[in-house]
């Protein structure tokens, strides 16, 4: 028989590729058992949606294949979030949120709400439980992008409550209004209005609730920084030089603020507005690039339909990099909530 011990000395040799530790010391390594020449035990990955399952998984097979007595290795896969670690004398978490993840830029008309949606339906996809706050108060887009009706919470007296769509739990002020009411609110309203939207909705044990901001550096951003403990910020721009000039804006005010910024991404990519234009800024900035995303007329169709690109076009190369943003996004939330937490023990 296969010696236990021997089994995880040689699987201490396999390093997580995003912490840079090995899957033992990690506790990722769990339920080990053994059974005459066969190797089984759990693995649970720091998220469902990480982009390096694959790396891992042979990684694994490579360092027990040539275990003397090993014959067969079978892993069964499981994923447990950790949720972001809370700063001293910063702002508290949402009550059911383990991560909150926004989405941003200082400059209108860049994608912001499409790039959520499907960034939220994504996650979701990969097995995550998902969240997506629309934090837009003047103009909420989500509940059409997500296919749910304006105004379906606007009677009953039930109040603002999450509403599942396409795997996602979506709130949006657009729920209790009726179709075309503007929403006639100054700043201070506004700011009040975000934060009622994250700790006043009882949010049901999601992995990530993705926000999607408004444009701007003014109060809904400030009211979410200030109120809730923030993962991370997925800045969106496309690829003109104005579109760049209000990112670095946004990465300027999340810096200030203490948000850490995941990275940029480059929406609306293509001929029309160009291309590098998000690579170029993220490497003049010291922040990741977290890929392009073109423009095309698949993902304008389902917005207006309110069905997803990722959903009605699963199996396109469009849906494959909102799916590749996604692990992404996931993957440096694993590894700023793992530094989060090594510096807390230190």
């Amino acid at each position: 028989m296969v010696d236990q011990q021997a089994v995880l000395t040689a699987l201490r040799a396999v390093n997580d590729p995003e912490l840079h530790r090995d899957i033992v010391s990690l506790n990722m390594v769990r339920d080990l058992a053994i059974d005459g020449d066969a190797v089984s035990f759990r693995l649970i990955l720091t998220t469902p949606a990480c982009p390096l399952r694959e790396t891992i998984d042979r990684d694994v097979h490579a360092a027990l294949d040539g275990l003397v007595g090993v014959g067969s290795v079978n892993i069964d896969w499981g994923a447990e979030v950790r949720g972001t670690a809370q700063r001293e004398g910063g702002p508290k978490p949402i009550a059911g949120v383990r991560n909150v993840i926004a989405v941003a830029s200082n400059k209108g008309g860049v994608g912001k709400s499409t790039v959520s949606v499907n960034l939220a339906v994504s996650l979701a996809r990969l097995g995550a439980r998902v969240g997506l706050l629309d934090a837009d108060i003047t103009g909420p887009n989500i509940p059409t992008m997500l296919g749910l009706t304006g105004g379906l919470q606007a009677e009953g007296g039930g109040g603002l409550r999450p509403v599942e769509a396409h795997g996602v739990q979506a709130v949006s002020i657009g729920f209790v209004l009726p179709p075309g009411t503007p929403v006639v609110w100054r700043g201070p309203m506004i700011g009040s209005g975000v934060r009622q939207l994250m700790h006043d909705v009882e949010w049901n044990d999601l992995d990530y609730l993705i926000i999607d901001l408004p444009p701007g550096t003014s109060d809904a951003s400030m009211s979410m920084c200030q109120d809730a403990l923030i993962a991370g910020t997925v800045i969106v721009s496309t690829p003109q030089k104005v579109a760049l000039e209000d990112a670095r804006k946004a990465i300027g005010m999340f810096d200030r603020l203490g948000v850490p910024i995941f990275g940029i991404v480059e929406n609306m990519s293509g001929d029309i507005f160009g291309r590098g234009g998000a690579r170029d800024a993220a490497e003049e900035l010291g922040v990741e690039f977290l890929g392009e995303l073109p423009l095309d007329v698949t993902i304008r169709e389902g917005g207006d339909s309110g069905e997803p690109v990722v959903v009605g076009h699963p199996e396109s190369a469009i849906a494959a990099s909102f799916i590749e943003l996604a692990e992404q996004v996931a993957a440096r939330c694993s590894v700023l909530q793992f530094a989060g937490e090594a510096g807390a023990v230190a």
